[in-house]
């Protein structure tokens, strides 16, 4: 029996020469302190994250990091799977608040309000991550979820600031909803999980596309087309962490310092050299969150 174990922090990879940002990522959600999390993640040239809110205690907590740490900008949200547990309940207690009443339109807004006014604060980069979800959510849920889009889609232009986008098995809506509301100046598809079309549709309208792990996976060859026709100016890199832990790590912890891993396996699906991808995405990072 190996004395590896899926609870074994992955090894430090060979560092980056050119210092990028991992431009999502859940240090609320992982083992460790913030600053053991930034000092690891400095370490191998990962030397600004992007901590990204999903509720509202998430957001605040977001928010509280970002303006503790100079390598930490925030993002606020509910996530799309948030907003139906607000207004229906959620018995189960899937989320992190154990089982909730339902809330309905009025708990919504009282929690828009919350992130509107988070998103107000100079470290707060960014509005997300909002979209839609419709691998979680079944119809039932559907209208509050686009109703919280809409409504963060509207906090993210008032404030300036970055729109993240969480898009599971919604493209169509998702691109549409953008077009009937009138997209903000910046928009972030986070852990892009289009194809090659869709990502000709989103560099026509100047959308980021910021790929996570799962860009490494075996199964994941219409993720690497779509990487492969997106313009350089316009990917991002993520860890999405703890979760979607590139390979040949999958299945263990994901954090920020394994940003090289994933950014190395890009710069091959892109025919670029390590720097070259580096250099972009770090300059495209900060454009995307206007830090």
């Amino acid at each position: 029996m190996s004395s590896t174990t899926k609870d074994t922090p992955p090894p430090l990879p060979e560092p980056l020469r050119v210092a990028v940002a991992d431009s999502h990522t859940h240090l609320d959600m992982q083992d460790g302190t913030v600053e053991d999390a930034l000092a690891k993640a400095a370490s191998v040239g990962v030397t600004t994250v992007v901590q990204v809110g999903c509720d509202v205690n998430g957001s605040r907590w977001a928010a509280e990091t970002a303006a503790a740490y100079e390598a930490v900008h925030a993002t606020v949200a509910l996530h799309p799977n948030e907003a139906p547990r607000i207004v229906l309940g959620d018995p189960d207690g899937w989320s992190r608040q154990g089982a909730r009443e339902p809330g309905g339109d009025g708990a919504l807004d009282a929690a828009l309000a919350e992130i509107d006014a988070l998103a107000a604060l100079p470290h707060v980069r960014g509005v997300g991550e909002t979209g839609l979800d419709h691998f979680r959510t079944g119809p039932d849920g559907m209208a509050a979820q686009q109703r919280s889009f809409r409504a963060h889609i509207e906090i993210a232009k008032r404030h300036g600031k970055a729109l993240v986008i969480h898009d599971r098995e919604a493209h169509d809506d998702v691109l549409r909803i953008l077009r009937e509301e009138g997209a903000p100046e910046r928009v972030v598809f986070h852990c892009y999980s289009g194809d090659a079309e869709m990502a000709k549709i989103c560099a026509e309208a100047g959308y980021y596309m910021s790929f996570a792990g799962n860009v490494t996976f075996k199964n994941a060859r219409p993720l690497r087309d779509a990487l492969a026709v997106a313009p350089p100016e316009l990917v991002l890199v993520e860890t999405d962490a703890p979760f979607l832990t590139p390979a040949p790590y999958r299945g263990r912890p994901n954090a920020p310092y394994l940003i090289p891993v994933t950014l190395r396996a890009m710069a091959e699906v892109k025919g670029m050299t390590e720097e070259a991808l580096a250099t972009a995405v770090a300059a495209n990072t900060a454009r995307a969150f206007g830090y």
